[in-house]
């Protein structure tokens, strides 16, 4: 695959086969067999119903939102800011808490993600998702156990908003979707990283983020009117972190994810942005510091670190590995608003 390629998979039809052209039609037309089962309304009151939520959406407007993975710390933010913003705010865990344990006092429902018809009866009636629930990390289970949760939970989360109605949806990925500090040895096609570099995973977490991606492109293939982000965060933290002379074994370590990580809140702003910006189809946005970790000059890391790897422009000071400007450019955001 060639540098600077979007890596997604092709998929092509046995030969023999032939496929008809699709016409673009209404939800009610598009419906599945389920959904029209499940509905009473016309298309035309369907389709207003569509309209209104895009344009309470996109200016702000208080709709319903479900977030998934609500009793993480990223998740308990993210409710409390929706919340904060007016938002009813359908929070969702596995594990079921009481108002007083969360920070916006709402109490936590339980579902499972990759329990289809639990999850989608949940998500009835909202009008927005913010899919954040996964096994966070390669060692947080055997990896057929997180590769199989977090692939399942965002087939789940993207499927059964799509059959409930809801056109706006942001799903947590992860900056090792191309591979990163999970892997034996990372590699970068080029520096810094943006969404169009490869991917060159390997463990099953890395995998599970990438395939989440392929999923939402997927999907947005077969619900055209669908908006769906996926935010490729890293190392998210409450503040900056100390930058100071790492010894040499970790600072070789945090080599491999590029001396990288992300605010709590900048992170929290990029999911109730990603729900509001006017973009189509399924886009993925690496949401990152503009800064390292490092108390090295990024310069002077490249040399050490990845001297063969081109670099597409010059890293002053001490700035970061990963250009995010298709994230302020499509969503508004930047880190440090």
């Amino acid at each position: 695959m060639r540098a600077g390629s979007r890596s997604t998979a092709v998929f092509r039809r046995p030969e023999g086969t032939e496929r008809e052209a699709i016409p673009v039609v209404d939800r009610e037309d598009r419906a599945t067999p389920r959904q029209r089962r499940d509905t009473d309304s016309d298309t035309d009151t369907d389709s207003d119903t569509d309209r209104d939520t895009e344009a309470k959406t996109q200016r702000g407007g208080r709709v319903r939102i479900a977030v998934t993975g609500a009793s993480g710390r990223l998740g308990r933010a993210v409710v409390a800011a929706a919340a904060a913003e007016g938002h009813e705010v359908v929070a969702l865990d596995k594990v079921a808490e009481p108002a007083a344990r969360t920070s916006a006092s709402l109490p936590v429902t339980a579902v499972d993600v990759t329990d289809y018809d639990a999850l989608r009866a949940r998500l009835a009636g909202c009008e927005g998702l913010i899919h954040l629930a996964a096994r966070p990390s390669p060692w947080d289970a055997p990896p057929h156990v997180v590769h199989a949760n977090n692939v399942v939970g965002t087939y789940n989360a993207l499927m059964a908003a799509a059959e409930v109605g809801i056109r706006r949806v942001v799903c947590a990925s992860s900056i090792n979707a191309i591979g990163g500090i999970y892997s034996r040895r990372p590699r970068y096609d080029y520096l810094p990283v943006d969404e169009a570099h490869p991917t060159y995973a390997e463990d099953a977490y890395s995998l599970s983020k990438w395939l989440g991606e392929q999923q939402a492109d997927a999907v947005a293939r077969l619900y055209p009117d669908m908006r769906i982000a996926s935010l490729r965060f890293h190392g998210i933290r409450p503040g900056p972190p100390p930058r100071e002379v790492a010894p040499p074994d970790q600072l070789a370590a945090e080599a491999k994810h590029l001396w990288g990580w992300v605010d709590l809140d900048a992170s929290v702003r990029a999911c109730l942005l990603g729900l509001r910006a006017d973009f189509t189809g399924h886009e993925v946005f690496f949401i990152v510091a503009p800064t390292t970790t490092s108390a090295i000059e990024s310069a002077e890391l490249h040399r050490r670190f990845y001297p063969d790897v081109p670099l597409r422009r010059p890293l002053e000071r001490h700035e970061g590995f990963y250009d995010c400007q298709k994230a302020t450019r499509v969503l508004g955001w930047t880190h440090d608003a």
